[in-house]
């Protein structure tokens, strides 16, 4: 496949990314010092009094005197609603300049992998192939689920960054905004499979989406001389959707301005030394997680593990600054031909990572839960994680590439092994930090995973740039 960008243009891309970044930190935090000082203390001032009216409802007996502190206690979150209503209302214009590339970006990605996915499949040439492939690539992603999700747990008992909240039990009625995810079978199933490829396409449901380009892939190869054409066409297609691809990456570095301004405003560097611990836990075990997944790399291609990091640096980064590994989709299967894997691997696997193989979610959706748990006194037998653990494995797969998607497969969780949802009102404030670094880690897994499996089924040159056709 064709080059879309020069390598000094894409330089510039990142150089540019990286000073919207730098100038969005220091405008979000002349905004909260000066712009919104009003709304960020009164909001502390209503945490405080939210905090005593709970301690002393805990505390009551009288029935006259619960309900009327529930009453002061719904009025504080009432007006708490309102000043973060306005809070949001004059941020909105940064918020606004990510909120429209991310639109661009999903604009993009539902024909992309519809295009790419049935080229790669129609390519492999038979059903063998595609099983083949698909059962090499299901075993590397079910394999660094599954270090992703151990390694959470191991680290969040280690290191034990909930113990020191020591927080009551919440009321049960509390209300955190997220909405939990039913577990069931049914729900699961109709989640994979699409009623209709036009509304999976409109939701951006992309495992959705895999499962009817697999079919149409495949369709596609079995009626033989007829169906070149619909290849043609697709790669055709694939190359005008890079092409638009190009023209989005434009407005990356006025995005990510945008998104940290709003995030810094809101928050203020103060967010950052409240949670350090937490947060500098979780930045540790992602930087473990990204060693373990070079180190696996490593072993199968070798030294070039570290050109494919180095390659994928500018996706990488607008995955951190925008909080969505979505945002990067087209970049990352950019830059992995370049690294020279086989364009039918990449059409293949990369789409099927963003469904199944989201390390960095992964990790921490059990950092998470076991975090609340701990906050709350909650203790959990070993077999209980494993069970949490199993259920994580299974409930996560087909959750979207966009922010606040990792706490809403945590909050029906939580609800499953009766640790209060409210917690996910701990992790609220800082959850955008947070999910900067696992979409960070989400493109270095599903870049490692298709480098491994590229490398296993045509063991091409990987690190030099693919040819051009």
């Amino acid at each position: 496949m064709t080059t879309l960008v020069s390598p000094s243009r894409k330089s510039n891309i990142a150089r540019y990314i990286i000073i919207g970044l730098i100038a969005g930190i220091a405008l979000g935090f002349t905004l909260n010092e000066q712009y919104l000082v009003g709304e960020n203390e009164r909001l502390a001032a209503l945490d405080v009094a939210i905090s005593e009216v709970e301690a002393q409802s805990h505390e009551a007996s009288d029935e006259a005197v619960i309900a009327d502190l529930a009453a002061r206690r719904r009025g504080l979150g009432e007006e708490r609603n309102a000043v973060l209503a306005e809070r949001e209302r004059k941020v909105e214009p940064f918020a606004l300049l990510a909120d429209i590339f991310l639109r661009l970006i999903k604009m993009i990605v539902a024909p992309l992998v519809f295009s790419t996915l049935v080229v790669g499949v129609a390519r492999l040439g038979d059903i063998r192939s595609v099983g083949r492939i698909g059962g090499r690539t299901l075993l590397w992603f079910i394999g660094s689920s599954l270090m992703s999700l151990v390694l959470g747990m191991v680290l969040v008992n280690v290191l034990e960054p909930g113990v020191a909240m020591q927080l009551p039990l919440p009321d049960q009625a509390e209300d955190t905004g997220i909405v939990s995810v039913g577990l069931s079978l049914k729900t699961f199933l109709y989640h994979v499979f699409p009623a209709s490829v036009i509304d999976a396409m409109a939701k951006n449901e992309i495992l959705q989406i895999v499962v009817f380009s697999l079919f149409f892939g495949v369709a596609t190869a079995a009626i033989g001389e007829p169906g070149k054409i619909v290849i043609k066409a697709m790669d055709a297609v694939a190359h005008v959707i890079l092409q638009v691809t190009t023209y989005v990456m434009y407005l990356a570095p006025i995005a990510v301005f945008g998104a940290m301004t709003a995030i810094i405003a809101k928050q203020g560097l103060g967010i950052l030394g409240v949670y350090s611990i937490l947060i500098g836990e979780f930045y540790l075990g992602l930087l473990i997680l990204w060693i373990l997944l070079a180190v696996a790399g490593y072993f199968i291609i070798g030294g070039k593990v570290v050109e494919l990091i180095r390659r994928i640096r500018e996706p990488i980064l607008l995955a951190f600054s925008t909080s969505s590994s979505e945002a990067a989709f087209p970049k990352t299967m950019e830059e992995l031909r370049r690294f020279g894997c086989n364009d039918r691997v990449v059409s293949f696997v990369l789409p099927l990572g963003y469904s199944f193989n989201l390390d960095g979610s992964m990790m921490y959706m059990t950092f998470a839960s076991l975090f609340i748990a701990q906050s709350y006194g909650i203790e959990l037998s070993l077999t209980t994680q494993i069970t949490m653990l199993l259920v994580l494995m299974v409930t996560s797969k087909g959750i979207a590439g966009v922010p606040r998607a990792s706490l809403v497969v945590i909050a029906g969780t939580l609800a499953t092994f009766d640790i209060p949802e409210a917690g996910l009102a701990l992790l609220l404030g800082i959850d955008p930090l947070l999910d900067m670094g696992r979409s960070a880690t989400n493109v270095v897994g599903n870049s490692v995973a298709t480098a491994v499996v590229s490398k296993w089924e045509e063991k091409p040159e990987l690190g030099v740039a693919a040819a051009t056709p």
